[in-house]
């Protein structure tokens, strides 16, 4: 899976959580990212489906006028979570309290000796110390590593695509909302059974993962709207070597997602079109959203001027 799934992929929640580290140098400023975006339509409105990527840098704005124009386009625009969940203080504190362990254990106690040694190395390099970590669960353990290595590399959760298109939804005065709640994304993690939480702490800590290298190569991806690279970096050894992980943390979700679009699109009477921002990976692949609505009969088209210039 490694640690960038989680990062630019999968969970919002990470949009939630407070800074942990200092920002490294921004990148000089470059063309506007290619966006993993695409236009559903009935006979009625539309449904945009916009690929994110959970933290970014300033270099990556402005964004591409495809983007906008959707923006612009969009009645209601939805989020994994709800703009309101997303900057509220209050979401990132319960996350934090539901990562604590109140048994009176350690973390140490759930680790192999493999990866005790593997945590202590990492800490030994993050300049943390141990007893930061003792009272953690593995899931959060591994999401608190996630973020600071994302954040060494120079990403920002606070300027991620779905907190910048959140405030833009809300200064525009677009109607917004979240396919899903902050608690249920919490409650996902405390769900994962005690192995699915040791392996995506393991994962978190692979040293094949050549740390920021690996992010900045699937940020690059992100960012050249490459739709086969990015699935065979996020999709295709997750979904090989983690399947229940796969399943629990995509699949399921997608397919709990795409009747709340299809009820968009097919709303008598309406024709108001919506903007849907989500982890780029639930757009990817045959188990993603955009390929459950070409399933259902749905007109799908690529938007990405960038592309036809190529």
């Amino acid at each position: 899976m490694r640690r960038i799934t989680l990062l630019a992929s999968v969970l919002a929640l990470i949009a939630a959580v407070p800074s942990l580290a200092a920002d490294s140098a921004e990148p000089a400023k470059s063309a506007a990212p290619v966006p993993l975006l695409w236009k559903v339509s009935d006979k009625d409105n539309s449904v945009y489906l916009l690929g994110s990527f959970h933290m970014l840098r300033e270099s990556d704005y402005p964004l591409s006028k495809d983007v906008d124009d959707a923006l612009a386009d969009a009645e209601e625009v939805i989020f994994e979570m709800s703009p309101e969940e997303m900057t509220s203080p209050d979401i990132g504190r319960k996350m934090v309290q539901a990562g604590q362990r109140t048994d009176g254990t350690s973390l140490d106690s759930d680790l192999t000796p493999a990866l005790r040694a593997r945590l202590d190395a990492w800490l030994r390099t993050s300049g943390l110390r141990k007893t930061q970590f003792d009272t953690m669960k593995p899931w959060f353990a591994s999401l608190f590593i996630t973020i600071m290595e994302a954040r060494k590399a120079g990403f920002n959760s606070e300027i991620g695509l779905d907190n910048h298109l959140g405030k833009a939804a809300t200064q525009q005065g677009k109607r917004t909302g979240g396919l899903e709640s902050g608690m249920q994304q919490i409650a996902f993690f405390e769900s994962m059974t005690s192995h699915e939480q040791l392996q995506m702490l393991a994962e978190s800590l692979d040293e094949d993962d050549n740390g920021s290298a690996a992010i900045e190569r699937m940020h690059a991806q992100w960012r050249a709207g490459d739709v086969d690279a990015l699935w065979k970096t996020l999709g295709v050894e997750f979904r090989d070597e983690y399947p229940a992980l796969y399943k629990r943390i995509n699949k399921d979700r997608n397919d709990a997602w795409v009747p709340k679009l299809v009820q968009r699109l097919e709303k008598k009477g309406s024709t108001d079109d919506t903007l849907a921002v989500v982890g780029s990976l639930h757009l990817l692949g045959k188990d993603g959203v955009v390929a459950q609505l070409k399933q259902r009969g749905y007109t799908v088209e690529r938007v990405c001027s960038a592309c036809a210039k190529r």
